[in-house]
């Protein structure tokens, strides 16, 4: 007990020196100060740590990256938030004490800026995005557009701590936005309609599309334009509010491609030799593996001034250009080795001309 009691009174003792001198404020205010340097350490060397570890090896773990984030704006916080307390114990003489307490205030409101800027690119931030199906563009707009709103909202905050009245500056800055609305509006009526575009997603890089304008493959799409590589090789930038009002045909979205088409037979042909080759036409289709079971027509459909008029109808599987030619050769070849077997003439283009006998004198 003795010895309990002579520890306890040396400690005392030591206090009340300190404060006899006028160093236990000071010497207080950095025992603080010091804590939270080394709370700063420790989280720095084993929270954070341990979290970059996990996540390294775990990448279905999202939540983790909202503290990786939080890391940059917190340890530097934690050292401002201990100098802040340790000079409450230790005031310096007035006025510093006020201009101490402001600059903490605008101090934490650039942390707090600071983290969120940062969580607005976040691991969670991105796989909320992918799993609801936005696009990458799109998504990497949302987050500069949310973070500049985060700094300008920030700016205004340190400007009201700092004391200024800025309710005229607002003002100014809604007229002035207005001016320069109007005399963006083209510009504005662009970026709105890549953002539809985008978002919708009527066509994408990649993909043959055709416009009352321009017909081509597109090569890049942006908030401002759509570029296009035209068939004879040409780029056409086409600005995206043209696009947004006009007609787009997306001709690789096609599931089949369509062939539609006339085959013209001589006006002679007997009933019969018409009869087998349209059934032996529309068996070949039937059993051609390139076409489309889903509509297939082969008939006579009228009669021309030289020609019986069949009307050829079906879809090819394929929609890729080159491989829809090839099948339409291989059909065309096979309809007229049908006709050839048939006996069946191609209709020519033909007048006949009937001269009356001369008027007798």
């Amino acid at each position: 007990m003795g010895g309990e009691t002579g520890v306890n009174g040396s400690e005392t003792w030591f206090l009340d020196a300190l404060a006899e001198t006028g160093l236990l404020r000071p010497a207080a205010a950095l025992a603080l100060f010091l804590l939270f340097l080394l709370l700063r350490k420790i989280l720095t060397r084993f929270l954070f740590g341990l979290v970059k570890k996990i996540a390294s090896r775990t990448k279905t773990v999202i939540e983790l990256s909202f503290f990786l984030a939080l890391e940059p704006p917190l340890k530097s916080f934690l050292p401002v938030l201990g100098l802040y307390l340790a000079l409450n114990i230790w005031p310096p003489p007035p006025p510093w004490p006020l201009y101490l307490t402001v600059l903490f205030r605008v101090l934490m409101v650039v942390f707090i800026a600071w983290a969120l800027y940062n969580l607005a690119e976040s691991r969670p931030f991105k796989a909320i995005g992918k799993g609801i199906g936005l696009d990458p563009l799109l998504a990497e707009f949302l987050t500069k557009a949310v973070r500049a709103i985060i700094v300008a909202l920030a700016v205004i905050m340190i400007v009201q701590q700092l004391g200024y009245d800025i309710n005229g500056f607002i003002a100014g800055l809604g007229l002035g936005g207005l001016a320069v609305a109007l005399a963006a509006k083209d510009a504005l009526a662009n970026i709105f309609a890549g953002i539809v575009i985008i978002a919708d997603k009527p066509f994408s890089v990649g993909d043959w599309i055709q416009t009352p304008e321009v017909e081509g493959t597109v090569e890049q799409v942006s908030f401002r334009s759509t570029r296009i590589r035209t068939f004879a090789q040409a780029l056409v930038t086409v600005p995206n509010a043209v696009l947004a009002n006009e007609a787009v045909t997306n001709w690789s979205r096609m599931g089949k491609r369509r062939v539609s088409f006339h085959l013209k037979v001589a006006l002679t042909t007997p009933r019969k030799k018409l009869e087998r080759s349209l059934g032996r036409i529309r068996q070949m289709l039937q059993e051609e593996p390139a076409v489309h079971p889903e509509a297939i027509l082969a008939h006579l459909e009228e009669f021309g001034e030289s020609s019986l008029e069949i009307r050829i109808y079906f879809f090819t599987r394929t929609t890729v250009y080159a491989e829809y030619l090839a099948a339409r050769e291989k059909i065309n070849l096979q309809i007229i080795e049908i006709l050839e077997e048939e006996d069946v003439a191609l209709a020519l283009p033909a007048h006949s001309i009937h001269l009356d006998p001369p008027l007798q004198h």
